[in-house]
Order: C-alpha cells, then sequence, then structure tokens
C-alpha cells in the first residue's frame, strides 16, 4: 500500500511538473488543481444546502438594478474574450480541422494561453448567477443541470488551460467544458454574449421582457454546439490529430454528457405537453408568466421580480 501510495504521489508530480504547460504554472490558480476542485465543490455544496437554508425564514431581495449591471458586464466580457480568442489565431492562421498546440513563447503563442486563463476565470464570475437566484428566492432555477453545468465547467477548463491552452483542444468546450483556445470557447463565449445579452434586457422589466421570444433559441444553439465539439473531436481521434488524445477522448464523452442533460431540459421545457413558450404576444405572456422557463440555471423574462406584478395587471 506504501509503494502504491508513492507512485501515485510520483506520477501526479511528474504530470504536473513536466506533462503541463510551464508557460501557465505559476498563473493564478495553476499551480495545483486543487484551489479549483476546492471551490467547486464549495459552490454545489452552498448552492443547494447553505444558500437556500440561509434565505428560508428571509424575504427574497429585489435585484433589478444589480441585474441589469452584472449581465451588461459579463456581456462586455464575453464579448473580450471572443475578440481575443479571433485575433489570438481563429480569425487567422489556426486551421479549423487539425490545430496542434502552439506552447512556444511568441506573442501570438502567449496571448492565446492568456486568453484561455481569463476563460477561465470567466467560469468563476458565472457563480453569480447562482447566487442571484437564492438571494430571490428563486431556487428551482438551481436545477441539478444547472449546478453540474457551473460546477463542472472551471475544473474542466483548468484542466485544458493546464495542459493545452490552445489548438483544438478546446474546440467547442464551453460549449464544452474547457476549451479556451479552442474553437469551443470562443462559440462558448460568442453564445454568452446572446445569452447575457438576453438576461439583461429581460431584467429592464416586462415593458422590455414580453418582446424576448427567442431564449428557446438559445438552448438549440448550445446543443449545435456541444453536437459539433463531439464531431470535432472524434474527427480529431481518427485524423490522428496532433492534439493530446486523451482530452479529445474526455470532449467527446463530455460533449455526449451535456447533450443528454440539455436535449432533456429542451423536451421538458418546449416538447412536453402542457409547456408554454412565450411567443410575443400579450395570450402566450399571460400563460407564460406562471411558469418560470428555467435554461442552463439562467431565469426566463419572468423570474427578475418584475414581471409578477406585471400579471397582476393583466385580466
Amino acid at each position: 500500500m506504501t509503494q502504491l501510495v508513492q507512485d501515485l504521489v510520483h506520477g501526479y508530480r511528474d504530470i504536473m511538473d513536466n506533462r503541463s504547460d510551464p508557460r501557465v504554472n505559476h498563473w493564478p490558480m495553476m499551480s495545483s488543481p486543487m484551489p479549483t476542485l476546492i471551490i467547486c465543490i464549495l459552490y454545489a455544496y452552498c448552492s443547494k444546502v447553505v444558500g437556500p437554508k440561509l434565505m428560508e425564514n428571509r424575504k427574497p431581495f429585489q435585484l433589478r438594478n444589480v441585474l441589469i449591471v452584472y449581465n451588461l458586464l459579463q456581456t462586455l466580457f464575453s464579448s473580450w474574450i471572443f475578440y481575443e480568442y479571433l485575433q489570438s489565431g481563429w480569425a487567422g492562421h489556426y486551421s479549423f480541422r487539425c490545430q496542434p498546440v502552439d506552447y512556444s513563447y511568441s506573442p501570438m503563442g502567449l496571448r492565446m494561453a492568456n486568453t484561455c486563463w481569463w476563460y477561465y476565470i470567466s467560469k468563476f464570475t458565472e457563480f453569480f448567477d447562482t447566487l442571484f437566484f437564492i438571494l430571490r428566492k428563486k431556487n428551482k432555477q438551481v436545477s441539478n443541470l444547472h449546478v453540474i453545468h457551473h460546477g463542472c465547467m472551471p475544473m474542466s477548463v483548468w484542466m485544458g488551460l493546464k495542459f493545452a491552452p490552445g489548438g483544438h483542444s478546446w474546440i467547442g468546450i464551453k460549449w464544452v467544458p474547457s476549451g479556451s483556445t479552442f474553437l469551443p470557447a470562443m462559440a462558448n463565449s460568442f453564445i454568452h454574449v446572446l445569452m447575457y445579452t438576453y438576461y439583461g434586457l429581460s431584467a429592464l422589466g416586462p415593458a422590455v421582457a414580453k418582446y424576448l421570444w427567442w431564449k428557446k433559441y438559445l438552448t438549440i444553439l448550445q446543443l449545435i454546439q456541444f453536437t459539433t465539439a463531439m464531431v470535432m473531436g472524434i474527427n480529431g481521434i481518427r485524423s490522428g490529430c496532433d492534439f493530446p488524445i486523451w482530452m479529445q477522448y474526455t470532449l467527446v464523452i463530455y460533449m455526449m454528457s451535456f447533450i443528454a442533460l440539455f436535449g432533456n431540459f429542451y423536451a421538458k421545457a418546449y416538447m412536453a405537453k402542457g409547456s408554454k413558450v412565450f411567443d410575443g404576444n400579450e395570450s402566450s405572456y399571460r400563460k407564460c408568466i406562471s411558469q418560470e422557463v428555467h435554461q442552463n440555471g439562467f431565469t426566463s423574462h419572468t423570474s427578475n421580480g418584475i414581471t409578477e406584478d406585471k400579471s397582476k395587471k393583466i385580466k
């Protein structure tokens, strides 16, 4: 047993010291997976246990202005990350068929790695989505899908950043999980621009929210992301692309799990018998304001503490 433990420790140190990208080893949060792992575990526990318990006997907070500012900042942050991914390679010399990781200290290689690190940090800022749900006592929005998705993302992105901050490793990852320089992280950032724009507009109140008919299509875009990333991962395995093979297998499995989770959500939210989706007219609005359709843990336009008051006026 002692020898087994020693071998495991030696193997771990070898992976961390010799197989990771030396450029990022001394960056904040990158020397060890433990800080990220601990934060993810605490996030899940607080989201499902501590947070709801603390708010159990308290009145929900009305955070309209906070939500407007938060969603605006997230939209700008995601837009900047998307732009940096484009400028770091995907808008120029990167190949969409097979792109090995650039481990050099060239300005372009470092810019891509730096963008991946900021993408990693963005997975923590997204935890505020959950915090605001809890403070407003929207506990139904803190679904298992929401917690699993947000709780796994930082750890998966950390792995990509630690060992392959660039190339095809992330094609579609947030889309999927980690991708930072990958096509995936870039695609994920673009979708987050659309998502946070939607939620920011919905927080402005019913006067704007009733025109936001396109939430359903955000879920469709996410499913397209996951499927595309999975196909690209399979193609990378088949073609022998010079990219860590274990990451490509991980990507495929990870994408399959999210296709199942988000596909199940889509079926229940938009295809189940009796489900109502707001389509922009007043009749549909009356039906939708009574049910809080949630996607990816995000709230619909009826859950910002504003449209509920509006519903009382519609008879």
